[in-house]
């Protein structure tokens, strides 16, 4: 699995889900009323107080809430107390403030050093990745160090999750401007390097030509914009080339950019369906995609949510070649519920499903062809047999 800072890990490791999938009934736009990392989110706040409210568990939840407002006691924690005892996997309680700071991910804005991180097969950190501009480039930590501690926190075998969380001061709410101290290693070099938080920016979207007649395509996260970019980088490439979609370490974001990406490969048709509280709905693609060009998408376990949404739809509709690892199973709806202080909690009303109706929540999507070492190589002679985009 790898991992990214900006959309691995929600607030509050330990208190609410570690993970969160937010899926509503309306799904358009992006984040005015509140936006998690690692989900799929709707936007729009009036059409989002048209959705029917989370049953259950959801009433139980905010009423805790209401009832600790009026005792003068904090409606954010007794929201948590109800959430832990609701049974509720992937439920999670936000204040305000952590709200603001997903919103503004899915913006493509987070705190952070310019981490990205990945586990090597014996559960060692492998650093994949170093943003160009962030403190950790500054500091001049390359691609292939191993991160060993954040904090004086061991991570040997910790989830991405986790470590994530740990750079970002999850735990405590770090803002921008405060420090951790990395224990790292670059052959038989080993250092510690303090590094100082900042507010970063995200490329969701890379683009690049391998030898051949191959182009790369790689998302890390569906926030704003994502799926006119996609749009865009198809229409740009070469007719003879073949594409690689590369979902692995897509931990999610706005499933409108999902189905938009989705568009830029099908003509129309489905993509998703899903129910809240029982009601069923469906995700459709635009018209006017590429169907031709020859399309490989490129999972491993950390693909999760609307980046499963998205390999289901192409793989179901037969228009892309699944390689790599089985994908992380994140395929339940959750809705949000504001609650008297201002915090926010989302509690899961629903599941999705592939076009031929499978489930993803808790199986994931299986590769046409698994492949653990070598993925892209792989993926690229995929392609190569898929024949001619022209």
């Amino acid at each position: 699995m790898s991992g990214r800072e900006p959309f691995c890990q929600p607030r509050r490791l330990g208190r609410g889900a570690a993970l969160t999938l937010v899926f509503a009934s309306v799904l358009v736009g992006g984040a005015a009323t509140g936006s998690l990392p690692c989900g799929l989110r709707q936007a729009d706040s009036a059409e989002r107080r048209e959705a029917a409210a989370p049953a259950g568990h959801a009433e139980a939840v905010t009423r805790a809430a209401a009832e600790a407002a009026a005792d003068g006691k904090s409606p954010l924690e007794a929201a948590e107390r109800a959430v832990s005892r609701s049974g509720d996997r992937w439920a999670a309680v936000y204040s305000e403030g952590e709200y603001e700071e997903f919103e503004a991910s899915l913006d493509g804005r987070y705190t952070g050093v310019g981490l990205v991180a990945g586990r090597e097969a014996g559960g060692l950190i492998e650093i994949t990745g170093v943003r160009s501009g962030s403190p950790a480039a500054a500091a001049g930590i390359r691609a292939g160090d191993r991160l060993r501690s954040v904090d004086g926190h061991r991570v040997d075998g910790t989830p991405v999750t986790e470590v994530v969380s740990l750079l970002r001061g999850d735990a405590t709410d770090e803002p921008a401007g405060t420090t951790v101290t990395l224990g790292l290693e670059r052959g038989t070099r080993a250092w510690s390097q303090t590094l100082r938080r900042a507010r970063l920016s995200t490329d969701s979207v890379t683009v690049r030509r391998l030898d051949g007649r191959a182009t790369v395509i790689k998302i890390a996260a569906f926030t704003k914009g994502v799926g006119a970019t996609v749009r865009s980088a198809v229409r740009e490439t070469p007719a003879d080339t073949g594409i690689v979609l590369d979902l692995r370490g897509n931990s999610g974001g706005l499933v409108t950019e999902a189905t938009a990406t989705a568009s830029a490969f099908l003509d129309g048709g489905l993509v998703a369906t899903y129910d809240v509280d029982g009601a069923q709905r469906a995700l459709h693609a635009e018209s006017g995609g590429d169907t031709a060009r020859p399309l490989v998408a490129l999972v491993d376990g950390g693909t999760m949510s609307a980046a499963e949404l998205l390999t289901g739809a192409l793989q179901d509709r037969g228009r892309a070649v699944v390689v790599g690892a089985r994908t992380f199973g994140k395929g339940s709806v959750q809705m949000p519920s504001r609650l008297p202080d201002g915090s926010v909690a989302e509690l899961t009303v629903g599941h999705y499903r592939t076009p031929l109706g499978r489930t993803v929540d808790g199986r994931g999507i299986t590769p046409d062809l698994e492949v653990s070492v070598g993925a892209l190589a792989r993926a690229e002679t995929v392609l190569g047999g898929l024949g001619d985009a022209s």
